[in-house]
């Protein structure tokens, strides 16, 4: 038994529609104008009074009014209730998401492992081993590195101390840092080796 072949054109993914051409601009701009603030205050109350979550929704609202401006007119139904009804659906669709997820506890202090009083001989490792590395780096870059991380001075107040324009100070410490970053990251990858 032989079939005959399908004579049937692959079907392909529906293209985003088209953003609307530079004539739609005005449209958009009167429309964001005359709905924007309405579209605000409604979503801020079904966003429980949420202004970040309102806004979003409004934003996204007004992105979908923008790719489907040309049907937004008057002659194919209310505009308003149309940006009010995507409007519900992103702010429930928004609301549903959240719930999905599970609520983020934090632990209470008696059941965290961490010690709370601060080890007296893990400071004296951690300094020691700082002390070590900034032996390693130029002068100029652990005098910068001193007056701004360990006197905790601002770059224009280590400048005056040092002698130097602040974008040196600023230089010096950048170069510093990479240099640190690097000698601790060879410093453990001779531990682990």
């Amino acid at each position: 038994m032989t079939y005959a072949p399908i004579d049937a054109a692959p079907t392909r993914a529906p293209r985003p529609p088209a953003p609307p051409r530079r004539t739609d601009d005005a449209a958009f701009t009167e429309l964001v104008r005359v709905h924007r603030a309405g579209l605000l205050a409604y979503t801020t109350r079904l966003t429980g009074g949420d202004r970040g979550r309102a806004e979003d929704v409004v934003q996204e609202t007004l992105l979908r009014a923008w790719h489907h401006l040309d049907r937004l007119t008057p002659e194919q139904g209310s505009v308003h209730g149309w940006l009010r009804r995507v409007a519900h659906n992103l702010a429930v669709d928004g609301h549903r998401a959240r719930r999905s997820r599970p609520a983020e506890l934090e632990l209470a202090a008696e059941h965290t492992d961490v010690a709370t009083t601060p080890d007296h001989a893990e400071g004296v490792a951690m300094s020691t081993a700082v002390q070590g590395l900034l032996g390693r780096i130029w002068l100029e870059h652990r005098t910068a590195v001193t007056e701004i991380y360990l006197r905790d001075l601002t770059c224009a107040q280590a400048a005056a101390v040092l002698g130097v324009p602040e974008g040196t100070v600023k230089s010096r410490v950048h170069y510093a840092l990479r240099s640190l970053r690097r000698q601790a990251e060879c410093a453990e990858l001779r531990r682990a080796g």
